[in-house]
């Protein structure tokens, strides 16, 4: 029986406990581990608790962060029973009543609201006096016996009277609007006071907290939130076709989590926290159609030589190649590569920045500086003037993988001047990554039909039809330049279509691709030209587009 009544009195005292009014904390962001879709926030957090269980509240916390990677760190004496997030919590309790400015906007709607009764209630006296006048007037009417003056005189009374009632209450509902005004702007004060925190984050985490020893206690907090995210930017400078490339490795960070990081540590991953983390199990493998496996591997051939296309036409590393200077990587001393460290595993890349970031929930970028670094790089110019008249200029990265490269978008500053964006795709198999650096006017390209020999005949069965172009490359610059130049001509998968290539003017020909490749070393104001001719035959009843 005694002990039925001890555990009775233990679980009315724990209800007690738990039906105490909560305690409220606010959180405050420490660290942010971003990834490209996701974002790991640590927060800290005190509260001063009793002796036993205890209900917290913390409040600025992120909002639709994923519940189930929530951590709580708290000390040895501190035992966590339960966590909860919700999005708006509404208490039972009243706010701080004994705050200074809340019990002044108390008072003042208390103040308001009386004042608004004075004027109801006047409104109302002087509108039943407008009813006892109309009905006096009426009786007055019917048993007056009053002669024309006397009724002359009560006729003006009661306009009189009647003008000023209508005037008081004009002027008392205009004295009540205002004061409607004034009290709703008062409500409204004492709302936002009340729920300042709410401005920032609707998210709260309600903790149950059994405590051995009443004080102070830190707090830990630790969770994922998909509302963040990076991508990698560059700047890429380059004085000339001679210097390295520097090159500014930067950060886009966006985060609209509810709350602002305010002086956090940053850490940034190319790391997919919420991928799926089962290892894949084998099933059988049944074989298909030829065709199918065929289509297959002609797909990712597309997309091997996609990975290498500069203004339409394919570039080959092997062409590439034969120019590139391979070089050890030179990082250059700067007050932001001094403070990111690069910490590369078998999973991801990480860069943890010391300097303390201010990254405001709105949704908007904002540029983190990682590392800057020198490049040393091999220039080249580009053109395929069948798809367009102008000269690329290539810069060539050897060994690239040392830089911790990732996707993404560039700036190109070359001699000084802003030339548009390029884009680094550093997932390839070459070990030479090309980036394209812009246009360059002082190299001249120009591909003219030559008239005289080109021309089109009609055989019995079948139509022929040559095509003949001048290629004239030109270096308008003070010093020598390499040009990559690149054309076609059509290939034929038709029997019944023939191409026959008739010049090439010393072109490397790929008769698997049709590509005409020249390598050239143009002087200063060095000129030249090539020619290249192909012939192609086929039915006349067909329509080809060439």
């Amino acid at each position: 029986m005694i002990k039925k009544q001890v555990t009775s009195l233990l679980l009315l005292l724990g209800i007690f406990a738990f039906a105490q009014k909560p305690i409220f904390t606010t959180a405050k962001v420490k660290a942010a581990t971003v990834y490209f879709n996701a974002a790991e926030i640590s927060q800290t957090a005190t509260a001063n608790l009793p002796a036993g269980t205890s209900e917290i509240i913390i409040k600025n916390v992120a909002v639709n962060l994923n519940e189930s990677s929530i951590q709580i760190g708290s000390p040895s004496t501190v035992t966590v029973l339960s966590v909860q997030f919700i999005n708006n919590y509404i208490s039972e309790y009243d706010a701080d009543t004994k705050s200074p400015e809340l019990k002044r906007v108390r008072d003042s709607i208390v103040i308001v609201q009386k004042e608004i009764q004075k004027v109801n209630n006047t409104i109302n006296s002087e509108n039943k006096t407008i009813q006892l006048l109309d009905k006096n007037q009426q009786i007055s009417g019917v048993n007056s016996g009053l002669n024309v003056t006397e009724l002359i005189k009560m006729v003006d009374y009661y306009k009189n009277k009647q003008i000023e009632i209508a005037n008081n209450i004009n002027s008392l509902s205009e004295k009540q609007q205002k004061l409607n005004d004034l009290l709703y702007k008062l409500q409204s004060k004492l709302e936002i006071n009340t729920n300042k925190e709410e401005k920032t984050s609707s998210g709260k985490l309600i903790i149950q907290i059994m405590n051995d020893v009443a004080g102070i206690v830190p707090l830990d907090i630790s969770y994922l939130t998909n509302n963040a995210s990076w991508t990698p930017f560059y700047d890429l400078r380059a004085e000339n076709v001679t210097s390295p490339i520097n090159m500014m490795y930067k950060a886009q960070v966006v985060q609209n989590t509810g709350i602002d990081w305010k002086k956090v540590k940053l850490t940034l991953s190319s790391g997919t926290p919420n991928q799926n983390n089962q290892a894949p199990m084998l099933s059988s493998w049944f074989l298909r159609d030829n065709a199918i496996q065929n289509g297959y591997g002609m797909q990712r051939n597309k997309m091997n030589q996609l990975q290498g296309r500069v203004a339409g036409l394919t570039v080959q590393s092997d062409d590439l190649k034969e120019v590139v200077v391979s070089a050890a990587p030179i990082m250059k001393k700067s007050s932001v590569s001094d403070y990111t460290t690069v910490e590369e595993n078998q999973l991801n890349v990480s860069f943890d920045i010391d300097i303390p970031y201010d990254i405001l929930s709105n949704g908007k970028v904002h540029s983190v500086s990682l590392k800057e670094i020198k490049l040393p790089a091999s220039y080249k110019y580009y053109a395929a003037p069948r798809v367009e008249n102008e000269a690329f200029l290539l810069a060539e990265i050897a060994d690239y993988s040392k830089y911790n490269l990732l996707r993404g978008e560039a700036n190109i500053i070359f001699e000084g001047m802003y030339v548009g964006k390029t884009f680094i795709e550093p997932n390839q198999t070459s070990d030479t990554l090309n980036l394209s650096m812009g246009r360059d006017k002082k190299v001249s390209i120009k591909r003219e039909k030559v008239a005289d020999k080109s021309g089109t005949k009609f055989l019995s069965t079948k139509k022929e039809q040559t095509f003949t172009f001048d290629i004239t490359v030109r270096n308008n610059k003070k010093e020598a330049v390499e040009l990559l130049l690149k054309d076609q001509y059509p290939l034929s998968t038709n029997k019944e279509i023939e191409v026959e290539l008739l010049q090439s003017d010393g072109a490397k020909v790929n008769t698997e691709t049709g590509i005409l490749t020249w390598q050239l070393q143009l002087k200063p104001n060095e000129n030249k030209k090539f020619r290249i001719s192909y012939r192609v035959k086929y039915p006349k009843d067909q329509n080809l587009n060439l």
